[in-house]
């Protein structure tokens, strides 16, 4: 009977080839390891270094050993945090393991890995050397989103330009000279992105004497600005006004009109106390600044003037739309009444633009809701061709009156976030109430 052969009675390992590749040196299984390794002086220079990490680095040894520190094997991100979090707890511990690093490859490659390094000491305790393992995480680590979009874009560059061009090095200077062109123009973008952003929204709300007021914002994608805006600004002792609206578009052209729309209503608001007259200013800006514009510029608005009681009694609400959808009033009775101002016209788009106005009277316990049409044209049913609709919000709130605002704005931000893939625009809510039992939670705001 044939078989695998007999283990030898002395060593207890297998007599054969397996038995010779385990008494092989361990200067070889350095080498040639599954994992890279590198030894460096405590400044970082590179001193030693395995065959392995040369080879997924396609570099000599020659060029690496007293040549290179190990930051220079990292990229600039890698590098950054190299230096600001690796180092300083490698230093303070003496070793550190387990750390995400990205190193730079040959040709501009970038290979994701996992870092663990001890420091070795002399006779005296003084910190000699660092030894360090570098695991190869390409398996493991999911690349973000745009980085695989700059590649996929960058190889369809490379083979275009490749189609059009008879010399091969020619077409890779221009490919590599458009990707760093493309990497130039997103970083800037991004911060204009941030920069826009900051202006679009207040950092909180403020606190109003006798009241409640709450807020959320519910971006419908990570990554493209939306138009909706809202605020809330303290105008004397006895009013405060407050607005919310939504422009027309998506994008940094909706951000620059959100912002130029949300300061020209501060501004408006300062030097009249009536809505609508604020509407109308608003309404001559847009169309003063856009009067050369081929593209429309206007939005849908809702602004209010407050004036609390201040010792938690009613509050009076006036307010006026160019557009917008209806306001909602969750009475502490349990109704919930629908502040309605039909034929509010778009701002931003005829001169003499009418603008419909309302008015409700705020007691202990009522919370004024509004809200921007993301909620209600959410798709909704089985197959997402249904719109949630201004019916389903009154449903909705006559579910959850009474309610106070940061109540009700919780339970509309869980509705929201359930509507999954069916929210195509970005939501702005706002809430404002006064609370039920008088001081309970005067000059209380909640910013979601």
């Amino acid at each position: 009977m044939t078989g695998g052969p007999e283990p030898s009675g002395r060593s207890g390992r297998p007599d054969t080839a397996v038995g010779a590749l385990l008494e092989q040196g361990a200067e070889e299984f350095y080498e040639f390891a599954p994992c890279g390794y590198l030894s460096t002086l405590m400044d970082g220079t590179i001193v030693r270094i395995n065959a392995t990490l040369l080879e997924w680095l396609g570099l000599e040894r020659d060029a690496v050993v007293d040549r290179m520190r190990f930051s220079d094997l990292l990229t600039v991100g890698g590098r950054l945090y190299h230096e600001t979090h690796f180092a300083p707890l490698l230093y303070m511990r003496g070793k550190a393991g387990g750390i995400a690093l990205e190193m730079r490859a040959a040709g501009g490659a970038r290979l994701p890995v996992l870092v663990s390094s001890v420091v070795k000491h002399d006779g005296r305790g003084e910190p000699l050397l660092i030894h360090t393992n570098v695991f190869d995480a390409t398996e493991r680590r999911a690349y973000e989103e745009e980085l695989l979009h700059r590649r996929r874009e960058a190889d369809r560059a490379r083979t275009e330009a490749e189609r059009l061009q008879t010399e091969a090095d020619r077409a890779r200077a221009e490919a590599d000279r458009a990707h760093r062109q493309a990497d130039t123009d997103r970083a800037r973008l991004k911060d204009a992105l941030t920069v826009l952003q900051k202006a679009l929204l207040p950092d909180s709300l403020p606190a109003v004497p006798g009241m409640e007021a709450a807020s959320y914002y519910h971006p419908a994608s990570p990554d493209q600005l939306g138009g909706d805006f809202y605020d809330l600004i303290h105008l004397d002792d006895t009013r405060w006004v407050f607005f919310l609206g939504d422009v027309r578009g998506k994008g940094p052209e909706a951000a620059t009109l959100t912002s130029r729309v949300r300061y020209a209503l501060r501004a408006a608001a300062l030097h009249t106390s009536e809505p609508a007259e604020a509407l109308d200013t608003l309404n001559t800006v847009l169309l003063e600044g856009h009067a050369h514009d081929e593209e429309a510029r206007h939005c849908t608005v809702v602004l209010g003037i407050l004036e609390p009681d201040g010792d938690g009694g009613p509050a009076r609400v006036r307010l006026a739309s160019g557009g917008h959808p209806p306001a909602l009033v969750l009475r502490a009775d349990g109704r919930v009444d629908l502040l309605d101002t039909p034929g509010g016209m778009l701002v931003g788009v005829l001169p003499g633009a009418g603008f419909a106005t309302a008015e409700t009277v705020l007691g202990p316990g009522d919370t004024l809701l509004l809200y921007t049409d993301g909620l209600t044209e959410a798709r909704t049913g089985p197959r997402r061709d249904t719109l949630y609709g201004e019916d389903g919000l009154l449903a909705f709130a006559e579910q959850h009156a009474p309610s106070s605002p940061s109540k009700a704005i919780n339970a509309l931000s869980d509705l929201l976030w359930g509507f999954g893939e069916g929210l195509d625009d970005d939501t702005a809510l706002l809430a404002l109430g006064v609370p039920e039992v008088p001081g309970a939670a005067a000059g209380r705001a909640d910013t979601g």
